[in-house]
């Protein structure tokens, strides 16, 4: 059962989908554990951790769906590139939104000055969370060293994510554009 054959375009958006794929399963499996931190310990979640699970369990879900369609050679590439597109933008904003404190933070420099916690367990986290209830989420972000290297993992991976999206929109097209000049009459060149 060997799936479509479009070379090294289709080699390619086979990868990428099983990078994003793991990508968004990291994302989601650090943000729900925050999550449920957060609600263990009666603290209502902060906006932009639910935002990041909400779009990643979305992203997951159109993964999967993208890649079954594609694997049976039914997947509408000019469609697939404009959702990419979207949840691109949609990625972009979890980047920006959840990397804007964590760019200016140190995480080796948590737990080194004398108010830190450099504890490796989320407790930290819930902790600050009680204390700073009307503050940014930076400021929680803060609470550890474990903490801080988490975030800024989920930051990471959703620039990468970004990156992700772009270049399987650029396999998108690129698949489109291959399909549509298969299909053309015998008597048209390819434009």
């Amino acid at each position: 059962m060997g799936g479509p054959s479009y070379g090294a375009l289709g080699a390619t958006f086979t990868a990428v989908r099983a990078l994003q794929t793991i990508s968004f399963i990291g994302i989601i499996g650090m943000t729900a554990n925050f999550i449920a931190e957060m609600v263990n310990d009666n603290i209502a979640p902060q906006a932009v951790l639910v935002g990041t699970l909400s779009i990643t369990c979305i992203g997951v879900l159109y993964c999967a769906i993208t890649f079954i369609l594609y694997w049976d050679n039914i997947l509408p590439f000019l469609a697939n590139t404009a959702m990419d597109f979207l949840l691109l933008i949609a990625l972009t904003v979890v980047a920006v939104t959840v990397g804007k404190p964590l760019s200016y933070m140190n995480c080796m420099a948590i737990g080194n000055t004398s108010g830190g916690n450099s504890g490796g367990n989320i407790s930290a986290f819930t902790d600050s969370l009680r204390q700073n209830l009307n503050k940014d989420y930076g400021v929680w972000v803060g609470a550890s060293r474990t903490t801080c290297f988490e975030m800024k993992s989920i930051w990471g991976l959703s620039i990468a994510l970004c990156i992700l999206f772009a270049f399987s929109m650029i396999s998108s097209v690129c698949l489109w554009k291959r399909n549509k000049a298969a299909s053309a009459p015998a008597g048209k060149g390819m434009v």
